[in-house]
């Protein structure tokens, strides 16, 4: 049975990456250049650091990559301060790891400020123990480096946490950190390779906490 629980953030914790979509055109556009194609959005989810930037120049060769990222983070921000939708299960599942005593961890790409943004505005910051941001390690998922960093942080062995997420690359990178993985798909449904590296697939959350209870992870 898991000892600790990671989650990442956006898609799985909160229904921000649909929102997320809709910040790149308007930033874009202020500069002059045109809405990206729909495998731009599948390609960045996950993304942070170098590995993001790397995406924006594959797209966008023209334009500084950390110029865009400063207008996309900073446009995000100033959309998402009046609050954010949680996704179902969300607060059902915090009350009760924190009912059982189970550590609770996020570990997201997203810069902490916005982190801490979003877990103040939905009210459940008061359930976590901490957080890791993308610049906290050096690389990004599908590098496994955020989740060895969470594990950490729990004192706990990565194999004894479970990691939720929604995201391929978030996936991927649970996989690799030896971590129990389960995905709550948001935008994207499962393929054949990330069917090879989760442990369970979800619906929702209540399902994740089902799960639980049952002890089936």
């Amino acid at each position: 049975m898991v000892k600790g629980v990671i989650f990442d953030m956006d898609g799985l914790m909160f229904d921000t990456e649909r929102m997320w979509d809709t910040f790149w055109a308007p930033c874009l556009e202020k500069r002059g250049l045109p809405a990206p194609p729909p495998d731009f959005y599948t390609g960045c989810r996950g993304l942070a650091g170098e590995n993001l930037k790397r995406h924006l120049k594959e797209y966008y060769p023209q334009i500084d990559p950390q110029k865009l990222l400063d207008d996309v983070w900073a446009y995000g921000a100033r959309q998402l301060a009046a609050g954010v939708p949680c996704k179902p299960g969300l607060k059902e599942l915090l009350a009760w790891l924190e009912q059982v005593g189970m550590p609770r961890i996020v570990a997201s790409s997203s810069p902490r400020g916005m982190i801490e943004m979003n877990l103040q505005t939905t009210g459940v910051v008061r359930y976590f123990h901490d957080v890791v941001c993308g610049s906290d390690v050096p690389r990004s998922k599908p590098d496994p480096a955020i989740f060895l960093e969470a594990a950490r942080r729990l004192d706990l062995d990565p194999k004894d946490c479970l990691v939720l997420e929604d995201s391929f690359n978030g996936v991927r990178a649970g996989a690799a950190a030896g971590a129990v993985t389960i995905m709550v798909p948001d935008l994207a449904q499962p393929d054949e390779e990330i069917r090879r590296l989760y442990t369970h697939c979800c619906h929702d959350l209540l399902e994740v906490l089902d799960l639980l209870k049952t002890g089936k992870v």
